[in-house]
C-alpha cells in the first residue's frame, strides 16, 4: 500500500487542502472549538498562500499514486534563531531552525508509513538546507514516531497569552 502514495513538494495550490489539515488537527487533538474551524482555515490558507513562495514555509503532500487528492502533509516553518549552543554544549545553533508543523494523515490512510515518509523528507530537506534543528510540538499520537525518528523531549514552556489581536 505504501508503494501507492507518491510524496511531492507542497504548493500554493494547496493551500486550502493544507489549512484544513491544520484546522482537522486541532479539532482531532480536542483544541479547536467548532466555532473557530471556518476562521483558522481561512488565516492558515492565507498563510500558506504567502508563506509557501515567500520560502517561509516547505512543505510536502503525500497522493495515492495518479491522483491528485491529498492524504496527507508535513511541512517546516523557518525562523531565525539567536546564535546559542545546543542542548549538549557541544556545537553552536547558528542561522535557522525548522518547526514542524502540520504533520497530519487521513484517517482511512493512518498506520500503514505515510507520516514517516512525510517526516524523513522533512529531516532530509532540513540536512541538505543546513538548517541548524528541527523543533515541534507532538500529540500523543505522534510522540513514539517523533522519537523513532530521533525527537527528544524539551523543556519548552509557554505562556497562553494573548499579547496581541
Amino acid at each position: 500500500m505504501l508503494d501507492s502514495v507518491q510524496i511531492r513538494s507542497a504548493t500554493v495550490a494547496d493551500a486550502p487542502i493544507l489549512a484544513r489539515h491544520r484546522a482537522d488537527m486541532f479539532t482531532e487533538m480536542g483544541q479547536l472549538e467548532p466555532v473557530h474551524y471556518d476562521r483558522l482555515v481561512a488565516h492558515a490558507t492565507d498563510y500558506f498562500i504567502t508563506g509557501i513562495p515567500a520560502g517561509e514555509y516547505v512543505g510536502w503532500v503525500a497522493t495515492p499514486a495518479g491522483q491528485d487528492r491529498v492524504i496527507a502533509g508535513a511541512g517546516v516553518q523557518i525562523r531565525p534563531i539567536l546564535p546559542r549552543p545546543d542542548k549538549t554544549g557541544q556545537r553552536l545553533l547558528l542561522g535557522n531552525q525548522g518547526l514542524v508543523l502540520n504533520v497530519w494523515t487521513d484517517r482511512d490512510w493512518r498506520r500503514q508509513g505515510i507520516a514517516r515518509r512525510l517526516m524523513e523528507a522533512v529531516i532530509a530537506w532540513a540536512h541538505e538546507r543546513g538548517v541548524t534543528n528541527l523543533v515541534l510540538h507532538a500529540s500523543n499520537d505522534g510522540r513514539a514516531l517523533y522519537e523513532q525518528l530521533g525527537f527528544s523531549a524539551t523543556n519548552e514552556m509557554a505562556h497562553p497569552g494573548p499579547f496581541g489581536r
